[in-house]
């Protein structure tokens, strides 16, 4: 029996030397060797390359855990829908419904099943690389310099996905080798602390000697450079020594089967000092290559659109530019961002023909709508000049709101008179959509979920391909993307990559560490204040003075840190973020007490019908959800690892 254990084990973390066995396979007698594979240059090019490989599946939203357990986006119930666009990767959206289990995990980066990667043989792979780069023939100092840093960044990146989903883990500083005893063999989980120290550990040897540009971008595009890896140590360091991982009284106990505790329960202040000083460095960096907030620059082809219009085009556009036009964003990753058409609503008579195109199955929660602020730049519930016990009334667009909302067009309160960042994350019924093929804004389309006269195209129609809650991820779509605009036959998808990690993240995590570490200073309000301004808004405090019904709320730490998370939830809703700050920051438990509501889609014809807001679930999530469990299967093999509390 303990050989069976040995042997299952050793499985564990060897599957990834077979998975490169695989690849490898390319000799004639089919007996690659890793000889074979560090033999020259090319080989050992090729081994880099499939050390990249994992880090690029992870551009896939329905695989990262920050967007489909944010609740930002639900996606319908099997009971609503004739048919799932999704399939599979519906596991990470029912997590919100308390599917999570240990029989079977969902989103299980540790073995890698369940829409997740297996994370170890990642690892496995970037040690296999680092240990034998050296027998490569034929490479220049300066390039194996270059990929091993590379390598070195992508283990520091691996470890701390899995971290962030699972707290402690076996550390893989080096292949085991196939000969390992059975002691070696039973890797035990070491302390949230060590795990993180060992990550920065390889980010500070990788750093020196990443490139700060790519060399040939068109041909590198995805490769780590410099900023990249200097703006994740500031996101890995701000991780760390948030309330998550930095005196988190919930795991006091919580120990390994050696009874080393797993979690230090002593809040370490100066873990926030290190995030501060790795938030500057990275912006410094940054901004010394010339890099700045996106602003939408109008092509020829477009006509006159109003200043409002452009500001809503410019805070689209910073997630969906081109990279190579994309002055903000820091990190993308190579494969292109394909759910456009599941965030899309039908604008017109042929997307309605066409339902099996559009997906248009993204739909985003009431919470999220009453998260952004109102046009004065604080929250609904505090601005003393927006009626907010009407706002799921019926107004009417007028011309105040002409830019955002079809003029004359009945639609809810909730709608009008917000922040432009409402305008261009989300669509709406009575929503302008500029874009999808008309460049004049005088005939620009508008979302219409209700109507009387036959024109509810982005309604349920088929029940197929439905949204649920009458709001759209509209940021997700590139403005020039079009799906039958005039004909059955029409499809142009403009693609774009989904950013990583981008400028306006790096300056609010600043903002953030300089509030944990010295209050709300001046500097922690610029750089706030130059997301705000961007997004046309005023500062922090003239916002708060002039409108708010809290207007002193700032000049504490504690209210500039609400300030602040809200301020990132906004700014990089449906980025792939926020789920991971709200982990962090220990407060994903509060945002899924309330009910995923939105509002009544199935009345199509009755407009008093469809603004009544009603209630799709209750989410299920509690605190044992911050961390994911290992499945049963992998305790039963390894008997040294302990399960996450509460699983």
């Amino acid at each position: 029996m303990k050989h069976y254990y040995k042997i299952c084990t050793l499985l564990i973390f060897a599957v990834a030397f077979n998975s490169c066995k695989k690849y490898l396979d390319v000799t004639p007698d089919n007996t690659a060797t890793l000889d074979y594979a560090f033999q020259s240059r090319n080989e050992a090019e090729n081994y880099l390359f499939a050390c990249y490989s994992p880090l690029q599946t992870l551009s896939d939203v329905l695989r990262n855990p920050g967007f489909t357990s944010s609740a930002e986006i639900v996606i319908p119930d099997p009971s609503f829908v004739t048919y799932s666009n999704l399939g599979s990767g519906e596991e990470g959206f029912n997590l919100l419904k308390g599917t999570q289990n240990v029989v079977n995990p969902a989103m299980n980066y540790w073995d890698g099943t369940g829409q997740g990667r297996p994370m170890f043989e990642a690892i496995r792979r970037c040690n296999i690389f680092l240990e034998n780069i050296d027998k490569a023939k034929g490479l220049l100092v300066t390039d194996k310099q270059r990929w091993v840093a590379e390598v070195k960044f992508l283990k520091a990146y691996y470890h701390y996905w899995l971290v962030r989903m699972y707290g402690p883990i076996p550390i893989l500083r080096k292949s085991l080798p196939i000969d390992a005893t059975t002691a070696e063999v039973r890797v035990k989980r070491e302390p949230v602390d060590t795990a993180f120290n060992y990550v920065e550990q390889l980010l500070n040897e990788a750093i020196p000697n990443l490139p700060l540009q790519l060399p040939d971008p068109s041909s590198e595009f995805g490769r780590i450079t410099r900023p990249i890896a200097l703006a994740i140590k500031a996101e890995i360091l701000a991780t760390a020594a948030s309330p998550q991982f930095n005196g988190n009284s919930d795991y006091t106990g919580f120990k390994g089967k050696d009874g080393i505790n797993l979690f230090s329960t002593g809040a370490d202040p100066q873990k926030w000092q290190k995030a501060m000083a790795a938030c500057k460095a990275a912006i410094d960096t940054c901004e010394g290559l010339g890099m700045k907030l996106y602003k939408f620059i109008k092509p020829g082809n477009i006509g006159t659109i109003t200043d409002q219009l452009n500001l809503v085009l410019t805070l689209q556009n910073a997630v969906t530019e081109r990279n190579e036009l994309n002055t903000e964003a820091i990190w993308a990753l190579n494969p292109i961002f394909t759910y456009q058409t599941f965030a899309l609503p039908r604008l017109t008579i042929f997307g309605v023909t066409q339902y099996h195109d559009i997906k248009s199955n993204f739909s985003a929660p009431m919470a999220i709508a009453q998260m952004f602020y109102t046009a004065n730049g604080v929250p609904i519930s505090e601005d003393k000049t927006w009626d907010y016990g009407s706002r799921y009334s019926i107004g009417v667009g007028d011309d105040k709101n002409s830019s955002f909302v079809e003029n004359g067009y009945p639609t809810a309160n909730l709608n009008l008179n917000r922040e432009a960042r409402y305008y261009a994350n989300l669509g709406f019924d009575g929503g302008i959509w500029f874009g999808h093929g008309r460049t004049e804004q005088s005939s620009a389309l508008y979302v219409q979920t209700v109507s009387t006269n036959g024109t509810a195209y982005a309604g349920p129609n088929n029940y197929i391909n439905i949204n649920v809650t009458g709001y759209w991820p509209k940021k997700l779509v590139h403005y020039q993307t079009t799906y039958f605009l005039n004909d059955q036959n029409t499809v142009t998808e403009v693609g774009y990559r989904l950013p990583m990690m981008r400028l306006a993240d790096l300056y609010l995590l600043y903002a953030e560490a300089i509030n944990e570490v010295n209050g709300p200073t001046a500097d922690a309000f610029h750089y706030i204040d130059i997301v705000r301004n961007r997004a046309g808004l005023q500062g922090v405090k003239q916002s708060w003075d002039q409108f708010s019904t809290n207007p002193g709320e700032y000049s504490s730490k504690e209210g500039l840190r609400k300030i602040i998370h809200q301020e990132r939830r906004i700014e990089l809703c449906f980025e792939g973020r926020v789920g991971w700050d709200l982990r962090r920051w220990k407060e994903l438990e509060s945002v899924l007490n309330v009910p995923i509501q939105g509002w009544n889609w199935k009345q199509t014809t009755n407009r008093d019908a469809y603004y009544t807001p009603q209630t799709l679930f209750q989410p299920v999530f509690n605190k044992r959800d911050y961390l994911w469990p290992i499945s049963d299967n992998s305790l039963t093999v390894n008997p040294n690892l302990v399960q996450n509390p509460g699983w």
